[in-house]
């Protein structure tokens, strides 16, 4: 063996340093796999017990072992390092996708039994669990009983046949697996609170029940009765207010100037900027000058008249016309931006002094709620001076207008 190596636990270990002349002496202290400078020197061979770290009598050195020293953890396989820094990529838990993978099995063994008459052992059979494990492991990722959830799904499937399609009360109770008419009746009827027969009267087409962790049956089709497609609350508020407002205009038809001039009893002032509502002519023409007004801010346009309009532009016929054109620019600009989900960008209104920046949310916000209130009180007016006004102004009255269109 090589002067300056020793034999630990069988091993060739080289040992660090030597001695020259001049050099104090020194001694070895084993660490690791290598002898260091301790208080001797002396250049020997021999070897190292593998148990005590002791050297055997013919080496004549007996080092000492290092004392624990505090050391960073070795950087990891998957880790990098940029510009001198250690990062660390982040990976998914591994615990995470096995809890995943099985609630995806277990709620597949529970859809696709719809369409079989099963009970709890065939479930678990499906599953490839015992009854009593599939029982609690389902009741525990799924938060509901196997049982109860299938039940639940064909009641919400058979809502949904009640609702969209033409088959029999009694086709749809039996793809439900219900054994006769009068059981699923009150299946149901607790479910939903009314019998099969009236759900499909009332023309009802939410058909979920309540679960906490969210599975409903789906069709796979968006059949939304009355309007040929989604509608969402940007469509729903948005088409109710100008048709309320259009319809108010045509019940203006019907009054003479004298009855559209005449005082309002209850006279309210809505902006600080604006004097009272004086009449029911100065009513809606301020409601068809508000859109007017953003219309034209958020589309590049010029400032409306305002009060200065002349009189034929304040009949409801023009007033309707105007309202027309300027629904167009509204919407033009407001569709755009609900199909890009941009509700909180800012456009700045140059026609205020001076200009101030306001969002399209906010701005939208602002339309429906004072136009709506302008509402109210105009339905008023129109009863006190003798029209029959339908509704009071909801907008379930406009989406009803749709489903019976």
């Amino acid at each position: 063996m090589a002067p300056g190596s020793i034999l630990r636990g069988g091993q060739k270990v080289d040992m660090i340093g030597h001695h020259e002349e001049g050099m104090q002496p020194q001694s070895w202290k084993l660490v690791s796999s290598f002898l260091v400078p301790h208080s001797r020197s002396s250049v020997c061979s021999g070897r190292a017990s593998s148990k005590t770290g002791r050297w055997l009598p013919e080496t004549g050195l007996r080092p000492r072992l290092a004392a624990p020293q505090t050391r960073s953890p070795p950087e990891r396989k998957y880790g990098h390092r940029i510009l001198g820094l250690s990062i660390r990529r982040t990976w998914p838990l591994k615990w995470y996708f096995p809890c995943v993978d099985e609630a995806q099995r277990l709620r597949g063994a529970v859809l696709e039994s719809l369409d079989q008459e099963q009970d709890a052992k065939s479930l678990a059979r499906h599953a490839y669990r015992s009854r009593t494990q599939f029982y609690r492991v389902f009741r525990a990722i799924i938060e509901e009983t196997p049982v109860a959830m299938r039940r639940r799904l064909l009641l919400e499937r058979a809502a949904w046949q009640l609702s969209r399609t033409k088959l029999s009360v009694t086709d749809i109770s039996l793809n439900a697996n219900y054994g006769s008419l009068e059981a699923f009746t009150r299946a149901f009827r607790k479910a939903f609170g009314i019998s099969p027969s009236l759900y499909r009267r009332m023309g009802a087409t939410y058909t979920y029940l309540h679960a906490a962790n969210g599975i409903h049956h789906y069709s796979g089709k968006n059949d939304t009765k009355g309007v040929g497609r989604s509608m969402d609350l940007y469509d729903i508020f948005s088409g109710q207010e100008s048709w309320h407002t259009r319809r108010l205009l045509e019940l203006a038809r019907t009054l003479t100037d004298e009855q559209l001039d005449s005082p309002l009893q209850n006279q309210v002032k809505i902006f600080p900027w604006d004097g009272p509502d004086q009449s029911l002519r100065q009513m809606l023409d301020r409601m068809v000058q508000t859109k007017e007004v953003w219309a034209a801010a958020i589309s590049g346009g010029s400032m409306p008249l305002m009060e200065n309009a002349l009189p034929e532009d304040r009949t409801p016929s023009a007033m309707l016309a105007r309202l027309e054109r300027a629904e167009a620019r509204f919407q033009g600009v407001l569709t755009d931006v609900r199909n890009r989900s941009a509700w909180d960008d800012t456009f700045v209104d140059a026609l205020c002094e001076p200009p101030e920046t306001f969002s399209f949310g906010g701005m939208f916000a602002h339309v429906i709620t004072f136009n709506a209130y302008r509402r109210m009180l105009a339905i008023d007016a129109l009863r006190c001076l003798g029209v029959k006004v339908e509704g009071v102004g909801c907008p379930m009255e406009y989406l009803d207008s749709l489903a019976r269109a």
